[in-house]
């Protein structure tokens, strides 16, 4: 039986540089001033359509000095009890706002700012858990407002041209797929990655990626399993996925916070494979074969730090008036939290966000 070709997830973007303007420019606010928010800073001043305006963090010196240095116009941080993110979203003049806050804080911040009236891009993962996405998910379509989880590889040119081939039947009907994402993180306890509180651990962090090599060229599994290594916090430090679709096709991810892995993904067809090089969440060479022999190599680049492909997406969706991605539908970021949810199920992993 053939194996079903799965949605490719192509972009629409008519021109292939993110940087060109679709529309009337936005005015962004960025929520937190991590090493993610510099990055996407970067990445927003690149966009003709794009303006810094408005940037939060807990304390008002450090969100002056991630003004000056981004140039942002407004600079939030707390004032009198009020939380600076809060602060921003008060502020009439911001359309979108981009939160780069730890897992566990997605679902309070976001839903703040679609009940004021933002559009919002939210940093991966989603959520903690598939019911704080379904409000979200709810929330943001009641208001007509765009919601879209930034799962930035989906975008880039080498993972969208893997699922063109993927979807094209070059390599004939994809029976597995594998891939890997895996680095020693030191350990703290009070560290983003590790911290129970915030949603630490491979699974939220690491594995959207591996998985994501699974989604666009298979689509959403019918059987999950999974193994996995818990620290004495209860956090994942190592997890192994299996998945299991209907027609016989499986894939393999590992994502760890423990080792050194060789970062690639394969997916292998009836009639040939392709292979990422580099590593799976900004692939920059994909390796297509067919037979034994032949094989050919095709490269990209890539524009900016790799975010300016997403930024262009939401930027693009909100100027038209749409509230969701055709690439990234708010459906596949509760399937994914669904599928998250019954890994950590069995794993073990729980939060503190799991019971409020």
């Amino acid at each position: 039986m053939s194996a079903p070709i799965a949605k490719p997830w192509l972009s629409s973007q008519s021109d292939p540089d993110p940087r060109s303007a679709t529309g009337n420019p936005l005015r962004w606010g960025i929520i937190a001033t991590g090493g993610i928010a510099r990055s996407v800073s970067q990445d927003l001043a690149l966009l003709n359509d794009a303006e810094l305006y408005a940037i939060s963090s807990r304390g008002q010196e450090t969100a002056d000095a991630f003004a000056v240095a981004y140039d942002f116009a407004k600079a939030y941080g707390a004032d009198g009890g009020v939380p600076g993110y809060q602060r921003l979203l008060a502020d009439d003049a911001v359309d979108v706002v981009y939160v780069a806050t730890p897992h566990a804080q997605h679902h309070e911040i976001v839903l703040a700012a679609l009940n004021a009236g933002k559009h919002v891009l939210c940093e991966k993962a989603f959520t903690i858990n598939a019911r704080e996405a379904a409000e979200l998910i709810d929330v943001a379509r009641s208001r007509k407002l765009f919601l879209m989880e930034a799962v930035w590889s989906r975008f880039l040119p080498g993972m969208q041209r893997a699922f063109e081939i993927a979807a094209s039947g070059e390599i004939g009907d994809v029976h597995w797929v594998t891939a890997d994402l895996g680095f020693p993180a030191p350990y703290s306890p009070t560290a983003r990655l590790w911290a129970r509180q915030d949603g630490g651990g491979a699974l939220l962090d690491l594995s959207v990626y591996p998985l994501l090599w699974a989604l666009g060229t298979l689509g959403f599994p019918q059987t999950v399993s999974a193994t996995g290594f818990l620290n004495d916090d209860g956090v994942d430090a190592q997890n192994a996925i299996t998945l299991g679709y209907n027609h016989g096709a499986q894939a393999q991810l590992t994502s760890s916070l423990l080792a050194h892995g060789p970062r690639t993904a394969s997916v292998a067809g009836s009639l040939g494979f392709l292979q990422s090089i580099g590593s799976i969440n900004n692939p920059r060479e994909l390796v297509i074969g067919s037979g034994w022999e032949e094989r050919r190599v095709e490269s990209f680049d890539i524009v900016g730090r790799g975010y300016t492909y997403e930024l262009r997406e939401v930027t693009r969706c909100i100027q038209q008036g749409l509230t969701e991605s055709p690439v990234m539908p708010l459906e596949d970021s509760l399937n994914t939290m669904r599928l998250f949810d019954g890994v950590r199920a069995q794993l073990g992993v729980t939060y503190p966000n799991d019971s409020r």
